[in-house]
């Protein structure tokens, strides 16, 4: 048995890129659509911006 010294261990930029691959799951479309018109409400353009693309990301996987 041979041994390998120092052993190698996963660094933090590893370890965030491994978590980029992992589709995060979204929030519930009435969740993203109230902090849409939160973000409206707020004049806040890039809040809203934010919030639409994520209604539409969320939305894609619904069927009728």
């Amino acid at each position: 048995m041979s041994s390998r010294w120092p052993v190698r261990r996963p660094t933090e930029n590893a370890a965030l890129r491994s978590l980029d691959r992992r589709p995060r799951p979204l929030p519930s479309i009435p969740a993203l659509m109230a902090a849409l018109i939160d973000a409206n409400r707020a004049s806040d353009r890039h809040g809203a911006n934010l919030a639409a693309h994520r209604v539409v990301r969320a939305a894609e996987g619904v069927t009728e």
